[in-house]
């Protein structure tokens, strides 16, 4: 392990969380919150000096391998939350650093499940960081290092390797820092045109920029009591589109930029994720409209679209209380929620290409026993999948399961109902927020033990990082020089 280059880039990414700190501080400034301010302001200069003094510094040995990066970004996922929860407690919002520390990594892995019981009487700039961590960890904040930081490209590969979800992760171009500058330029595009599409719809600046941070990352977290449902249906609809593309893996859309349509349109998870997306929302759709769960064919449907795609793209958002909708709906609900978005979008869950490979491989295993000297390979996208693509999906499945029901088992000691404790670990794990009963959607996190809170912030963050990062460091072989 090279300790050095460990520690080099973990004090580079607290000098950019410094960094990050001054736009809530702005908002404290703007809304003249001025104890807020003076918090803000302490924090930045405290995590920008430490930064800066860690770094004079530089390692002799640069260099750093795939150990190195999942080291790296599991324990910079850890300390950015641990810092990234200051603010609430500094403030008052949120005194228990525990409880602060659940919001703040639901925030960072863009899981949205809160502890809070209300959030219109908190102060705006605070209201603004916890909405903007979602924005934060949407991309990912290593991927907005690599693009920022002068780092050699075959070292910073192994970062975005560990940080970026889905089962294959590769460069766009030739350079990683350049892939990772091209991803934010489209994420922050996609952000600013959001932005201006809900403020046509009449909301003010301030939720629009806030709730725009929630949608993008994929998050869920609102800033008013009856979240997206006091929305007018029209902004509600911008919801709905912006959710649905940020599911989207970005690879697509710069081949749309570089005007390739067709590889943009070849991309078979893409394809899988609008199709199950339309049925189950015309399914559910039906179901509500038939039970008399919401009056108004259309509206059923628009409805049912909406929670379908907060649901697929693990936003969270809720503009009715689905736990209140029939058993149909309310299942279809929580598979669509362990599937989740595309790799190399901004959504959680087991991912949808993921899904693919262990289906085809199921598939091909049937036909193998049928007929013992077939060759049959997996296919995506019209090319073969490596057997070492398939053997990992196969692992992470096995893992996936193994730390469900570990969780499950775990959370059951709080002694709450059935299906608040599967969804919780689901909801959690597949960084979607809202489960079921109590952590419905119109439900929270508040009541659970600390030991609960603090394996559902494991499952979050092992969920972000998709488990590898998480489980190789706390294997002590890893820390072996």
């Amino acid at each position: 392990m090279n300790y050095s280059m460990v520690r080099y880039v973990l004090f580079r990414l607290l000098g950019v969380m410094g960094a990050l700190m001054a736009l809530p501080l702005m908002v404290a400034i703007i809304y003249r919150e001025y104890d807020s301010a003076l918090s803000f302001l302490i924090i930045m200069f405290f995590l920008l000096g430490t930064g800066i003094i860690g770094t004079i510094k530089k390692p002799a040995n640069t260099v750093m391998f795939a150990k190195e990066g999942f080291a790296i970004t599991a324990v910079a996922w850890i300390i950015m939350s641990m810092v990234g929860a200051i603010p609430f407690v500094v403030t008052g919002t949120i005194p228990n650093y525990i409880d602060a520390c659940f919001e703040t990594v639901s925030g960072f892995t863009t899981t949205g499940g809160s502890i809070l019981t209300a959030v219109e009487g908190m102060e705006k700039s605070v209201q603004f960081w916890r909405t903007f961590t979602h924005w934060i960890g949407g991309m990912g904040v290593l991927v907005f290092l690599i693009a920022v930081v002068p780092m050699a490209d075959g070292y910073s590969m192994h970062l975005m390797r560990a940080e970026s979800p889905g089962p294959v992760v590769g460069k766009i171009v030739p350079k990683v820092k350049d892939t990772a500058k091209i991803l934010y330029a489209i994420y922050i595009a996609i952000t600013v045109v959001e932005i201006i599409c809900l403020k046509l719809t009449g909301i003010t600046l301030y939720e629009a920029v806030t709730l725009t941070f929630s949608t993008v990352g994929t998050g869920g977290f609102a800033v008013t009591n009856s979240g997206i449902g006091g929305y007018s249906t029209l902004t509600q609809s911008v919801f709905i589109v912006f959710m649905a593309l940020c599911g989207v893996n970005f690879t697509v859309y710069y081949f749309l930029i570089q005007r390739k349509p067709k590889e943009a349109f070849a991309i078979d998870e893409v394809k899988y994720y609008f199709g199950t997306l339309l049925i189950a929302a015309t399914l559910i759709g039906i179901n509500v409209y038939r039970s008399g769960a919401v009056e108004g064919l259309g509206m059923s449907f628009h409805h049912a679209l909406f929670a379908v795609t907060s649901i697929m793209t693990t936003t969270g958002f809720g503009t009715l209380d689905f736990d209140k909708w029939p058993e149909f709906s309310r299942v279809l609900l929580m598979g669509l929620a362990l599937i989740g978005a595309c790799a190399g979008s901004t959504g959680g869950g087991f991912k949808f290409s993921r899904a693919l490979i262990v289906i085809r491989n199921a598939r091909n295993e049937l036909n193998f026993l049928v007929h013992p000297k077939a060759v049959k390979r997996v296919y995506m996208d019209g090319h073969v999948v490596e057997g070492t693509t398939v053997k990992s999906v196969s692992a992470y499945l096995c893992l996936y399961v193994i730390t469900l029901l570990a969780s499950v088992l775990v959370v059951s000691l709080d002694n709450f109902d059935f299906q608040t404790t599967v969804t919780a670990v689901i909801a959690t794990m597949n960084n979607i927020g809202p489960g079921l009963g109590m952590v419905g959607p119109m439900g929270n996190y508040s009541e659970f033990s600390y030991l609960s809170k603090i394996v559902l912030m494991f499952d979050m963050l092992a969920g972000r990082l998709e488990l590898l990062p998480i489980f190789i460091v706390i294997k002590p072989k890893t820390w072996k020089r």
